[in-house]
């Protein structure tokens, strides 16, 4: 099975010899590759609707993995009992979504070792979230895929300190470890918002002047961010 960039980064994360929870399946990809390739021991792919859940389950039977991949309507977390996954993989949702199906699924949550995100949105509203509720980020991924960026994390149950503001905007671990793929973001969002600044500053609009405020202190982030990488690669 041909995975994406993201998918293939995602499944990077999972320990080996887990025991799988996929939250909002889809296809079935991850938890079929997993399974396949000897990542996972067994798998729980779940779904809120029935149509993408039968879709995996036409791979997964393809596959012939019905024996090992468990196929579970399931609204986020509520059809999993405490102790039945070890790693839990939700991705493809907004950070609202995913922070919801947290929250409501504490009790499961509790029970996991393990838990691999991949926001599609509010990226650093999921990290403070995360580090208000007790969990902690051990590392992230930030991946380029058909052009689009994309961020994976790993995270486990524990305490972790509030840091810089820029941590919670880009990524403590990504800054630090200056990753290639984020840096070359950065200077791409740094290129437009000079571009775009002078421009919106110059406006005699009452709003398109508090836009360019925005902008001015998302430049003076990327700028502080684009620093702490320089300086650690």
């Amino acid at each position: 099975m041909l995975l994406s960039k993201r998918l293939l980064t995602i499944a990077s994360f999972v320990p080996p010899g887990s025991r799988v929870a996929d939250v909002g399946t889809d296809h079935g990809y991850i938890p079929i590759y997993l399974v396949k390739n000897g990542v996972a021991k067994s798998s729980i792919a779940m779904d809120v609707r029935s149509g993408p859940l039968s879709r995996a389950a036409e791979h997964v039977a393809e596959y012939g993995l019905l024996d090992s991949i468990e196929l579970r309507l399931s609204d986020g977390l509520g059809s999993l009992s405490a102790g039945e996954a070890d790693t839990v993989v939700i991705s493809g949702l907004g950070g609202p979504l995913m922070m919801d199906i947290l929250k409501k699924g504490e009790r499961a949550a509790a029970a996991v070792d393990c838990f691999v995100l991949s926001p599609q949105s509010d990226i650093p509203g999921v990290r403070v979230f995360l580090r208000e509720n007790g969990y902690r980020i051990e590392k992230e991924a930030f991946v380029k895929d058909e052009g689009k960026y994309y961020t994976v994390m790993q995270v486990f149950h524990g305490t972790e300190r509030p840091g810089r503001v820029v941590d919670d905007l880009y990524g403590r671990d990504l800054l630090d470890r200056a990753d290639p793929v984020l840096y070359e973001f950065l200077q791409k969002q740094k290129e437009r918002c000079e571009k775009l600044l002078p421009g919106l500053m110059a406006s005699q609009k009452e709003e398109t002047k508090r836009r360019g405020a925005e902008m001015e202190e998302e430049l003076s982030f990327i700028c502080q961010a684009l620093k702490i990488m320089e300086e650690a690669g």
